[in-house]
């Protein structure tokens, strides 16, 4: 990966992409460090920090920190995202938007992007007011009594940093290097590291101090700490063995995402031969690949806004005292109990499944291959090629929805051994940032290639 880097970068052409991708994500990072006006940002990221296990801790990490700070790409690129996800569920389900998609060619596929564009506006200023609802009901905001104009002015804030972010993405795919959403959404996690790593530092000191007996609960109550602030300084704590095994950890699931990343299962495929005037065509061998993980983090993403959903309404509604039923019933729901991994793992199964049906169609790869003379070797063209190429889909959609609920079970898991407060990076985190990293330098190496051929032919 260095040494690909290191050659593009002698190369003028790669050279000015990547310098432009690297100002952009600078650009990305000055507006993330830009706050919104009329918003305690200090009460605002102690509310987020207590609410860390329902979906605004999701969003909090997809943006980097930018959304606990309420920075002007708080929002980031979320919108798009969501967008996306949902206009490619329409194009299935929706008439115009198919034909669109499989007939309109380039037209076709600017109408979407039109659309798409469209909906990344409209999700925007849904999710600024309901952010700017959240701070007012939460008196997160830095005045009293918030008029129209304090309104207007978090909510448009919000909305025109999501679509600056989602107009910078797109200026990196076309001028840049990689998928300029992706890597967008790559240097907003990538941001956090940071963060995790001065907090194992503290944690380290902190379990140092108590084991020396000179941090304790009472001599931090009697430095000026409240009892529970003083209770989350000791809770931080980390011994020097369970930064050892978040390390090797992390280190196990890119080499396990890395390996899953470009496994695919191959289906030969066999032309046979026809005769077109004095021509003959066809005879080749081939194969049809199906990747095992063709749905990408989409099962992961949804399977947890969903699962943590009884946890973000019990912290709306409220929780009540120790020892009450909606007490028990929130620690029952908590995103940390046994019945949210297993719920969590279920929906990331299904959801595998949906996606790998929208993506993959049998009757339509079987349908192409029969139009254009191939066939699978001991398959009869039709039902049986269907029947085949569906059960085999159904065995890799298999084994690629335990890889993701691995992925996505193994920091929880490691949150049960080590303090949930040390692993800012989740399983979904992980595989965003390997998948991009993987993804960009496929992107230098391809272009660097086609250069080649184009000197060549030159």
């Amino acid at each position: 990966m260095i040494q690909t880097v290191r050659k593009a970068w002698g190369i003028p052409e790669l050279r000015r992409k990547i310098i432009f991708t690297l100002l952009i994500l600078l650009i990305y990072r000055i507006g993330n460090a830009i706050t919104v006006p009329y918003v305690n940002t200090t009460l605002l990221a102690s509310y987020l920090n207590s609410q860390s296990t329902t979906i605004l801790g999701l969003f909090d990490v997809m943006s980097g920190g930018a959304f606990a700070q309420a920075t002007v790409f708080a929002l980031s690129i979320q919108p798009y995202i969501n967008a996306q996800i949902i206009i490619q569920l329409l194009t299935v389900a929706v008439p115009y938007l198919e034909r669109l998609q499989k007939d309109g060619g380039e037209e076709g596929r600017k109408k979407i992007q039109s659309i798409t564009r469209y909906s990344t506006v409209a999700i925007a200023l849904l999710q600024a007011f309901g952010y700017y609802m959240i701070m007012k009901r939460y008196g997160l905001l830095a005045v009293d009594d918030p008029t129209i104009w304090t309104a207007l002015v978090i909510i448009v804030s919000f909305m025109a940093g999501s679509s600056f972010v989602m107009w910078m993405g797109e200026q990196v795919t076309e001028f840049g290097v990689g998928n300029g959403i992706s890597i967008i959404l790559f240097a907003g996690i990538l941001s956090r590291v940071p963060t995790m790593i001065s907090g194992l530092i503290t944690g380290v000191h902190t379990w140092s101090g108590v084991k020396n007996g000179t941090i304790s609960l009472d001599s931090l109550t009697s430095a000026g700490y409240t009892q529970t602030a003083a209770q989350n300084v000791l809770d931080k704590a980390v011994a020097p063995w369970g930064v050892a095994f978040i390390i090797i950890g992390i280190l196990a699931l890119i080499v396990f995402i890395v390996f899953i990343n470009d496994a695919e299962r191959r289906l030969p495929v066999q032309y046979a031969k026809r005769q077109v005037g004095r021509k003959m065509y066809g005879g080749q061998s081939t194969h049809l690949p199906m990747k095992v993980n063709m749905s990408g983090v989409l099962p992961i993403i949804f399977a947890q806004s969903i699962a943590s959903l009884p946890a973000t309404v019990m912290a709306f509604t409220g929780v009540g005292e120790k020892g009450t039923f909606s007490y028990a019933l929130a620690n029952f729901l908590d995103t940390k109990s046994l019945l949210y991994m297993v719920v969590y793992f279920i929906l990331i199964i299904g959801f595998s499944y949906f996606y790998s049906t929208i993506q993959f169609n049998p009757v339509e790869i079987a349908n192409n291959l029969k139009k254009q003379g191939g066939f699978i070797p001991g398959f009869r063209p039709g039902k049986p090629t269907v029947d085949f190429i569906r059960k085999v889909l159904n065995k890799v959609t298999l084994f690629g929805a335990i890889y993701l609920g691995i992925v996505a079970m193994c920091p929880l898991v490691a949150g049960k051994v080590v303090s949930n407060y040390h692993l800012s990076i989740g399983g979904t985190s992980v595989i965003i940032i390997v998948g991009v990293a993987l993804e960009t330098v496929k992107a230098l190496e391809s272009q660097m290639l086609m250069r080649q051929y184009k000197g060549f032919l030159e």
